[in-house]
């Protein structure tokens, strides 16, 4: 999957309208369906990330290929300034400073070990009975995490299996085109 300049502009513009609109019902807007691209409605996972003055301040995604993308991203991004239990819920005043992060995910690929995993290409999903948990292509760089830092990381902190729960897991690798606000401009 490939996403133009201008459809990722438009998932940027559909993340902030939604966060916007709830923090400050009076700014609320709606976008025309009709008016999105008939190419943002292909089906696929989604993380949506919010920073605030270069810190973390949500990420919620889905693997869900039940809703179209651009529907996806704006439940997401909702969903990252409001309900991400790290963080206290993003406020109007923030808004301002806010840069959003999109990860349109490939559909996930099983894998049997660490030497199938691209740092830096591939997010891995590790899951083992009810505990799972993941990790974005894009963690693993800015960590500066080797392959076994990054599934030791996924597999403790995100599914709850313990530093070396990932050697008994299911593993997977996925892809993701990964865009931020500040890159796309300030016209979007």
């Amino acid at each position: 999957m490939n996403l133009s300049a201008h459809e990722k502009c438009i998932l940027i513009r559909l993340a902030r309208k939604h966060v916007s609109g709830f923090l400050d019902p009076g700014n609320q807007e709606e976008t025309p369906v009709s008016t999105i691209p008939e190419s943002l409605n292909v089906r696929c996972g989604v993380f949506v990330s919010l920073y605030v003055k270069d810190k973390l301040r949500g990420c919620i995604g889905t693997f869900s290929e039940n809703d179209p993308l651009h529907s996806s991203v704006q439940k997401m991004a909702l969903s990252a300034a409001t309900t991400d239990g790290r963080f206290a819920p993003l406020d109007r005043d923030e808004l301002k400073d806010l840069k959003i992060e999109i990860s349109v995910l490939s559909p996930r690929v099983p894998v049997s070990g660490p030497e199938e995993i691209t740092l830096g290409k591939h997010g891995i999903y590790i899951q083992r009975g009810s505990n799972r948990g993941t990790l974005l292509p894009q963690v693993a760089v800015s960590q500066k995490w080797n392959v076994e830092q990054f599934l030791g990381n996924c597999a403790k902190h995100k599914a709850g299996l313990g530093w070396d729960g990932w050697r008994d897991a299911e593993l997977y690798t996925y892809e993701a085109i990964v865009f931020n606000s500040e890159e796309i401009g300030p016209d979007c």
